[in-house]
């Protein structure tokens, strides 16, 4: 079994090696968030119910999903953020699957697909702005949304820089694909996430688990 699945993602051919990785972590970052938002939901039916409710992720003052749930950045369109990703993961979930599948998307609908996902990771990066420096609370099924957006905007992004999906000047799409060719997006990704664990840490030292 796990020679097969070696084998599956190690393939001789580089770009469809390249490509089952792609959308092989756009799956499990899907899945991830889904779940959480999944969780997040519940969670937010429960504090509508009982704003005094005792969620199972509230275990401190700094690490508290009922302090960021009951803050009004929780329900910036008028119902929980969450429930944007009950509707968007099914989504990128059925194209993570399509494209293990080895299917050909059309150009403009993956141009779209970057465009909402985008916006997506620019969201759930504001709302870690807002819980770290605004409400000075930590939810840990926000930030475990916010790293598998990041890994499938990153994965995303990827494909779409490849396939020439991005509708950019020629120039720019070469350079964009000579930075992917060496691989520094993952470099980006890596750093990215490093420099959120360190804000945190910075930000709280000690009284994460005080």
């Amino acid at each position: 079994m796990f020679s097969k699945i070696n084998t599956f993602f190690h393939h001789e051919d580089k770009y469809l090696a390249d490509n089952r990785w792609i959308f092989a972590s756009m799956l499990v970052g899907a899945v991830v968030s889904l779940v959480a938002a999944f969780v997040l939901s519940v969670e937010a039916i429960e504090l509508a119910k009982n704003p005094a409710a005792q969620l199972s992720c509230s275990i401190n003052v700094i690490i508290n999903c009922a302090t960021v749930g009951l803050h009004p950045s929780a329900m910036l369109f008028g119902f929980p953020n969450s429930f944007l990703g009950l509707m968007a993961e099914p989504i990128v979930i059925t194209v993570a699957i399509a494209g293990l599948a080895a299917v050909k998307f059309p150009r403009r609908f993956m141009f779209v697909a970057q465009l909402c996902y985008t916006l997506g990771f620019l969201f759930a990066y504001y709302l870690m702005y807002t819980s770290t420096f605004v409400i000075q609370a930590l939810c840990p099924w926000c930030l475990l949304v916010l790293l598998s957006t990041t890994f499938v905007f990153f994965s995303i992004t990827r494909y779409n820089i490849r396939e020439g999906n991005l509708y950019l000047p020629d120039k720019l799409a070469k350079r964009a694909k000579a930075f992917i060719k060496k691989d520094y997006d993952k470099l980006v990704l890596a750093t990215l996430i490093a420099a959120v664990v360190a804000v945190i840490v910075l930000k709280y030292g000690s009284e994460l688990f005080a």
